[in-house]
C-alpha cells in the first residue's frame, strides 16, 4: 500500500483539510521525521560505501594495487 492509499484510508477527503500529502501523512503519523548525526548528511560520508565498492570494483577488473603515486604536475611560469 502506497502512501496516499494510507492516508486515503485513514481520513478519506484529505484534500480539503491538507495543502500536501506529506502533511496530511505528517498529521496521521504515517510518516516520521528521525535525528540522526550530521555527519551523515553530508553526502562524501553517505556515499564513500558505494565510492569504496566502485574501486574495488575497478580493481577486480583491470588490477593494480590501491595505492596510487599522483603525476607531479610542472609549475606554470609566471610572466
Amino acid at each position: 500500500m502506497n502512501l496516499r492509499e494510507q492516508v486515503e484510508k485513514l481520513l478519506p477527503g484529505w484534500e480539503s483539510w491538507y495543502p500536501s500529502l506529506f502533511d496530511a501523512a505528517r498529521d496521521l503519523g504515517i510518516i516520521r521525521a528521525r535525528v540522526c548525526p550530521p555527519s551523515s548528511l553530508l553526502l562524501s560520508s553517505r556515499h564513500s560505501g558505494i565510492r569504496q565498492d566502485a574501486q574495488n570494483k575497478h580493481r577486480e577488473n583491470w588490477g593494480g594495487s590501491g595505492n596510487v603515486t599522483p603525476i607531479p604536475r610542472r609549475k606554470k611560469r609566471r610572466r
